[in-house]
């Protein structure tokens, strides 16, 4: 533990050392730059999570501001890298490098497909409340439980405002974790263009971004103003053959793919063919208790060796602890997966103001135009005795010269195997196939208006309505087949799956293939709406002895809408979801809230709010909100809140039909007889398989609730030092969530009715639905330090954003204890290639140096350590290596960017990210369950290594 803190504490290096020993940051995270004049009245604004008015920089709100100009410094240009910037946003699978890999169909990842969603203080992205100009914009159109953040047009953004804190009791559901307000431009005049390029060093990921905006008029001298704004990014693939460190056969450091699917095919058991179960295969030489029931004969002794074929290795038994497949091959899948996805997004908004008066009417358009296209490896296939019942026949004058091989090669080691001709069954990844390819197409649109002004000297009035849509379908490339058309081309025996080096696959065999492609066919696709309206009044209702006191009272209606519909059931290993189609559900959902200042004296003011929300089909909740601020110096601020906040489930969640599929993996047992839950190829800890996966919603799951807290100081003795600290604390209950397989496994004695049973007490599956269950606890300290000084003809300026996380604990069901899950992706030998990691400290430190013409920056990124995956056999004993790595290395990466603005209307901007060119650290990434992942942390780095950027921003 002291060596991790004095590890974190040199990482700082020159940059961080200087915004810790002379920098203090951002109290409050706001400084008075960060007020936008043209909103601002006697510096009293509505900030996110208030409906009062009031000084930003005296606001007892835990609220970060962000602009523009600091993504610039970053070489930022998309809503994506903005919120993976964050050091308050979890280190979950929400970005595009995280979900480039096979996943499960669950519905929860159907937006994986070219989305990227915010997940404020980690608990999860359908707790993070993301809204546009203050209102909600609508869920993606699979997902259709949160907000694609790669819909916001980033074009028009001014700044974004980050709230971290629950806000239910001004907004309602999602606002768990925090709130993010995108805030755009309000009265624009002139025309600005804008172009950027982030070129990578070696290759792929290449990220391009076109933009303009629009603007005549302006509010104050003409009382109206018009405004428009569109940008196009490119975001280009990066493959994983394209990076070294991506490498899942690393057999000193107990990492290998589990998956006996290799491009060499592994013969394996099945009914009526040369091993006919697990139970009559072969003993190994010599051995007359240890049975084979995988074999590849390049990997019998005296062949050729697995890694004779590319992508191809030895499977490593002992990582999996598996000796029975001691003589299989394995398969590096990452390789063929796309590292980040390849997207095309259009985002445009179009706004216009009128001021009668005092008095202003606000129509607005914002949309988008999303291209995804998802690669990765290519579809493996495993026989059985129904669906997928194919073997390799010997089939004179077609195959018989290779069956023959195959069968020589296997009677000279097993010679009491079956006779020559009997069916051989085998496990194989199709290369010839392609890689998997799914197309996604996701539009969004959002019109909406609003009117705003004074009823008297000290009371307004707001009122406004939107409708948005999100509409996203998903289309097969190439890839996929049709089953039945695949299972019969395999049993003509003209497809070879057992190509020794330097063969290839002849021509008839590709063109039975491509007969069988599913290519074009529609995944799913999906629709969801919101329509909603709102109005209100605030203003000032009687003095007392520290100020006028405010009241903000209002009403809210919504109604939302989801539709999602999944065709496919002919289409081999498609991520398809046909089980779950949901038809025109819809809710209503109506709101009133009151938010009350008291400035008791002028040192300390409270604020109380409240909000009661009425859900057609589960009845109203209400959420009170307290905060409350001391400031006995001006240079010293004490403040605090607390709130209740609440989510509701999402529409998979609840009308998902339930559907049972396949078990093909490993970690199955039999956990009443198996307390270690190390998987053995025999005994009381022996797999299970095969079994089913059932999945599905539940029509009975009630929202979950949190209670939180922050309490922080604010130092701010001049304008330019400021620190603040702040504790703050998410507890949730009655949590919604699927329990893992694992999960299962270690809470049997709570879940045991979620492992169905035939009549003989076998285990034939387990229950992967939704539930409400458990409980979380969730604590860390916020540091917010800013500096700035005159020095070397113009202006230093340094700062640090850090999160420190106290604690992460949660327990799935109330009668087991809290697991914690700070720094570790395998609390109790467990791992979850989809949850937050938890990491123990992140932050942002940074150093800039600008006079009127020019301006440089240095900054650090830093993503803490975290304890490894630990493969089944390194539990067990029986891979014992001196390399085995437990601890994740912390990620620390340097960004530099020069500005020049001595033309009038004209910047340039360049700078290199990841400067020394550093590595995503070694971690074990892989799934057993999918056969996803890697040797890498997609949650916590970005796998495109050094880039160089440069922006052009051209305004007349």
């Amino acid at each position: 533990m002291i060596s991790r803190t004095l590890l974190r504490v040199a990482s700082l290096g020159g940059v961080a050392l200087g915004a810790l020993v002379a920098v203090p940051a951002a109290a409050q995270d706001i400084t008075s730059q960060n007020t936008p004049a043209e909103e601002a009245k006697d510096n009293q604004i509505v900030v996110t999570g208030s409906r009062l008015k009031q000084d930003p920089n005296n606001s007892a709100l835990p609220l970060q501001i962000i602009r523009i100009e600091d993504l610039s410094r970053e070489g930022i240009n998309s809503a994506e890298q903005a919120i993976m910037y964050l050091n308050s946003n979890g280190s979950g699978a929400d970005n595009l490098a995280s979900n480039a890999d096979v996943i499960s169909t669950a519905a929860a990842n159907r937006g994986a497909n070219g989305a990227s969603f915010a997940n404020l203080r980690g608990q999860g992205a359908a707790s993070t409340l993301v809204l546009l100009n203050g209102r909600r914009v609508a869920a993606h159109g699979l997902s259709g439980a949160a907000v694609d953040v790669n819909q916001i047009p980033f074009a028009a953004i001014d700044r974004i405002e980050v709230l971290k804190d629950g806000a239910s009791a001004i907004y309602g559901t999602d606002a768990v974790g925090g709130v993010i307000n995108y805030i755009t431009k309000k009265n624009y005049t002139g025309i600005g263009l804008q172009g950027s390029a982030d070129v990578t060093e070696h290759g792929g990921g290449n990220i391009y971004r076109l933009s303009g905006i629009a603007g005549w008029g302006d509010l104050q001298d003409n009382g109206f103003n018009v405004m428009a704004a569109v940008g196009y990014n490119w975001t280009k693939p990066l493959r994983g053959d394209q990076r070294d460190f991506v490498d899942l056969f690393q057999y000193d450091r107990a990492l290998a793919p589990e998956t006996r699917g290799s491009p060499f095919a592994t013969i394996v058991p099945l009914a009526g063919t040369i091993i006919a179960s697990a139970g009559t295969a072969p003993f190994m030489p010599g051995s007359t208790t240890q049975r084979v029931d995988a074999i590849n004969v390049l990997n019998l002794p005296g062949r050729e060796g697995c890694e004779s074929i590319e992508g191809q290795g030895a499977y490593d038994w002992q990582a999996w602890n598996i000796p029975n497949f001691r003589y299989a091959c394995a398969f590096d899948s990452a390789k063929s997966a796309y590292l980040q996805q390849q997207q095309n997004t259009l985002t445009y908004l179009g706004r216009a103001v009128a001021r009668f008066g005092e008095h202003e009417l606000a129509l607005e358009v914002t949309g988008s135009d999303a291209q995804a296209h998802k690669v990765y490896s290519e579809i493996q296939v495993t026989p059985n005795t129904t669906s997928q019942n194919y073997t390799y026949r010997r089939i004179a004058g077609v195959n018989d010269a290779t069956y023959d091989m195959v069968y020589d090669r296997l009677i000279a080691v097993f010679p009491t195997l079956g006779a020559r001709g009997t069916p051989i069954a085998y496990r194989w990844r199709c290369l010839e196939c392609g890689p998997r390819e799914v197309e996604t197409k996701t539009k969004t649109l959002r019109v909406g208006g609003s009117l705003e002004g004074p009823i008297t000297d000290s009371w307004d009035y707001h009122a406004g309505a939107s409708y948005a849509d999100s509409r996203s379908s998903s289309v097969l490339g190439g890839g996929f087949y049709y089953t039945a058309n695949l299972v019969a081309a395999l049993n003509t025996g003209v497809i070879n799956p057992f190509l020794l080096p330097g063969q290839t696959q002849s021509q008839a065999g590709l063109d039975l293939l491509e007969t069988a492609s599913a290519r074009g066919e529609q995944v799913y696709r999906g629709k969801y709406s919101v329509f909603q309206a709102d109005a209100g009044i605030a203003g000032k209702l009687f003095a007392l002895p520290g100020g006028d006191s405010q009241l903000a009272v209002g009403v809210d209606y919504r109604k939302e809408k989801y539709d999602f519909f999944g065709n496919l059931t002919t289409v081999f290993a498609a991520p398809t979801d046909n089980t779950n189609n949901v038809a025109g559900v819809s809710r209503e959902v109506k709101s009133a809230y009151a938010e009350m200042s008291f400035p008791i004296v002028p040192q300390f003011e409270v604020t109380a709010a409240v909000r009661i929300d009425d859900y057609s089909g589960f009845g109203s909740t209400t959420n009170p909100k307290f905060t409350a601020k001391f400031r006995p110096i001006e240079q010293l601020m004490f403040r605090a809140s607390y709130n209740t906040a609440f989510r509701v489930p999402s529409f998979n969640q609840l009308f998902n039909g339930r559907s049972s599929t396949l078990y093909t993996g490993t970690a199955l047992i039999d956990p009443s007889t198996c307390p270690s839950l190390v998987p053995t190829t025999t005994g009381p800890c022996a797999r299970v398989t095969p079994a089913q996966q059932i999945t599905g919603g539940n029509p009975d799951l009630q929202p979950e609730t949190a209670k939180l807290a922050n309490v922080g100081i604010v130092i701010q003795p001049t304008n330019r030092f400021s620190l603040s600290v702040d504790w703050w604390m998410i507890n949730r209950k009655n949590t919604i969530q699927i329990f893992t397989l694992s999960e299962l496994m270690r809470y049997y004695t709570s879940l045991s009715d979620r492992f169905p049973r035939n009549g003989a007490g076998v285990i034939t599956g387990f229950d992967l639905s939704w539930a409400n269950a458990g409980e979380s606890k969730t604590q860390g300290i916020d540091v917010a330090l800013r500096m700035g000084w005159d020095a070397l003809g113009g202006r230093l300026t340094a700062g640090l954003d850090g999160t420190y996380l106290l604690q992460k604990k949660d327990r799935v069901v109330d009668s087991v204890p809290f697991l914690n899950k700070v720094g570790t992706t395998m609390p109790g030998g467990l791992f979850s290639p989809s949850g937050d990691l938890g990491l123990r400290w992140k932050h942002n430190a940074f150093l800039t140096w600008s006079n009127d013409v020019w301006s440089a920056s240095l900054s650090q990124i830093f993503r803490d350590g975290y304890g490894n995956r630990v493969l089944a056999g390194v539990t067990a004993g029986t891979a014992v290596r001196s390399d085995v790595v437990y601890n994740v290395k912390p990620y620390i990466i340097y960004n530099t960017s020069v500005a020049y603005s001595g033309r009038k209307n004209v910047k340039l901007t360049a700078g290199i990210k990841n400067l020394f060119d550093t590595d995503p650290p070694f971690a074990i990434s892989y799934d057993d369950n999918t056969g996803g992942g890697s040797s890498w942390e997609p949650r916590v780095a970005d796998p495109r290594g050094r880039s160089f950027t440069m922006q052009v921003e051209v305004k007349f």
